[in-house]
C-alpha cells in the first residue's frame, strides 16, 4: 500500500466557499485528534507505525510532512533516501492517507496552523507506536 494523496475540492458562490473530499472513506476510522504546533520551527517525528494506518487533514494554515517507507523498525534510515514531501493547506480539503509500514514528520509552516488526524485504531488497542528522532542533519524537511 503507498501513501496517498486524496484531493479535495471547492465550490464557490455568492453564499461563500464550501470545502469537500467526495474520495476520502471513513468507514475504517475509529478515532480523530487535531495537532497545533506551539511554534513554526518545531519538526513532530518520526514517528510511524506498522499496523495503523493514518490520515491527515490541514483544517488551519499549512502543514508540510515527510514520508518514508520503513524496513526496519529497530534501526530505520532516518535520512533523506526515500521520503517524499506532500504541503497541506487548509484552503483545501485534500487528505494524505499514510498506511502502515511508514514513518513521518510533521510541521506547521503558519503560526495558528492546526491538523486533524485519523486512525483506524482506538487508542490502547495495539501497541503500535514508533517514534525516532529528527536528525536535521539527514533531513531536509
Amino acid at each position: 500500500m503507498n501513501v496517498q494523496l486524496i484531493q479535495g475540492g471547492h465550490h464557490t458562490d455568492q453564499r461563500g466557499t464550501l470545502l469537500y473530499n467526495n474520495g476520502l472513506d471513513l468507514a475504517p476510522v475509529r478515532r480523530i485528534y487535531t495537532i497545533e504546533h506551539s511554534s513554526t520551527q518545531l519538526i513532530r517525528g518520526w514517528m510511524g507505525h506498522e499496523i495503523e494506518n493514518r490520515w491527515f487533514t490541514v483544517v488551519s494554515g499549512t502543514f508540510r510532512l515527510t514520508v518514508k517507507p520503513v524496513t526496519n523498525w529497530e534501526e530505520p534510515d532516518l535520512g533523506d533516501t526515500g521520503t517524499e514531501t506532500f504541503l497541506l493547506n487548509a484552503s483545501s480539503l485534500d487528505t494524505l492517507h499514510i498506511p502502515p509500514g511508514h514513518i513521518f514528520c510533521l510541521q506547521a509552516l503558519e503560526p495558528d496552523s492546526k491538523i486533524l488526524i485519523m486512525a483506524d485504531h482506538p487508542v490502547g488497542t495495539t501497541n503500535d507506536e514508533h517514534r525516532y528522532p529528527v536528525q536535521k542533519a539527514n533531513l531536509k524537511i
